[in-house]
């Protein structure tokens, strides 16, 4: 039986260092991006097709060997009022299959991504990207925007974002 996914209760003074991925997990597409090791600064990487699941476990998993990622931070969809759905236990499902395909080296954390994808729908349109071409890198923006915010919550707050996903056996 798995645990479920618990806030770190030791509070830091500082941002730790390293770079993080985000990952936007969609049905279709996986948008992915990344920070300096400073924290400071999310920028997007790539897309990557859902499915076949496997294959996009291993993308992700070389990306993170890639970037030598000390962590992968996964949006997690929720309602405005903060509930969970259907969506949310399928992110939940791929979040704990990516904790397994890294190992227990690489943690994986779920945070809250609530309008992700319409700010950075948003964000692209401003910038003058149109829709049809947006659609190609929405996904990556999306991450964009899940690793930022996590950034900005972990150097607000001294804590870790979000929730780890545990397993029952510690990984």
């Amino acid at each position: 039986m798995e645990q479920p996914e618990v806030p770190d209760p030791s509070p830091r003074s500082e941002m730790r260092r390293g770079v993080r991925l985000g990952v936007d997990v969609g049905t279709v597409r996986i948008g992915v991006a990344s920070c300096d090791r400073d924290g400071l600064l999310a920028t997007p990487v790539e897309t990557v097709k859902a499915e076949p699941r496997r294959a996009s476990l291993d993308r992700l998993a070389a990306l993170a060997a890639e970037y030598e990622a000390f962590e992968i931070v996964v949006g997690l969809p929720r309602s405005l009022s903060g509930g969970e759905g259907p969506a949310a236990a399928k992110i939940r499902a791929y979040a704990r299959d990516l904790v397994r395909r890294l190992g227990p080296g690489t943690p994986v954390r779920l945070v809250d991504e609530r309008l992700s994808t319409v700010t950075a729908t948003q964000g692209l349109r401003a910038s003058g990207v149109k829709a049809k071409k947006g659609r190609s890198v929405v996904d990556q923006a999306a991450a964009v925007v899940i690793l930022q915010n996590a950034l900005d919550a972990e150097r607000m707050s001294g804590r870790p974002p979000g929730l780890m996903v545990q397993l029952e056996d510690g990984n």
